[in-house]
């Protein structure tokens, strides 16, 4: 998708490092990385490329409108690729686990509230915060009861 011509159209030399980051986020299943992520990656496939040269790369790469960053509970970063597509993203407050939606019902209803307010909405991020299902869920065990039960009996006072 992205070869080393794009790169030079934002701007930027095609180094070694920007083309190996750049062909990670092209190829990885996940397709929401930390720096730190991206990092292990590189580093797990046997590229040498420091970590403070990967945030370097990543902060460039987001400035050109190659990649955008979302800042998503617990105050970690994490990038995905300018797509150009609007999205919004369900995590698992457990395991991290990010999906992509889009819902055009949704989109709607903020136009609406918007104009009710006489608001021009320039742009908007969704992140809807929830425990996943996924059987795969490393933390799957670890959640607590999300419904806990109420131990006063209906006849106790909390007096």
């Amino acid at each position: 998708m992205r070869q080393p011509e794009h790169l030079k159209i934002v701007g930027l030399k095609s180094t070694t490092p920007r083309l190996k980051i750049l062909s990670l986020f092209e190829s990885s299943q996940e397709h929401h990385l930390s720096a730190e992520d991206v990092y292990k990656l590189l580093m797990a496939s046997g590229d040498d490329v420091g970590l403070a040269t990967v945030y370097r790369v990543l902060t460039q790469f987001e400035q050109a409108g190659l990649l955008v960053r979302n800042y998503f509970e617990g105050g970690k970063s994490v990038f995905e690729l300018n797509q150009g597509k609007h999205h919004d993203h369900i995590v698992c407050m457990q395991c991290g686990h990010v999906e992509e939606f889009y819902d055009a019902t949704i989109e709607a209803r903020q136009e609406k509230v918007a104009i009710e307010r006489r608001f021009s909405i320039r742009d908007h991020s969704l992140y809807i915060y929830a425990d996943c299902t996924n059987k795969q869920c490393p933390h799957k065990d670890l959640r607590a009861d999300p419904m806990p039960t109420n131990k006063i009996g209906a006849a106790q006072s909390l007096d």
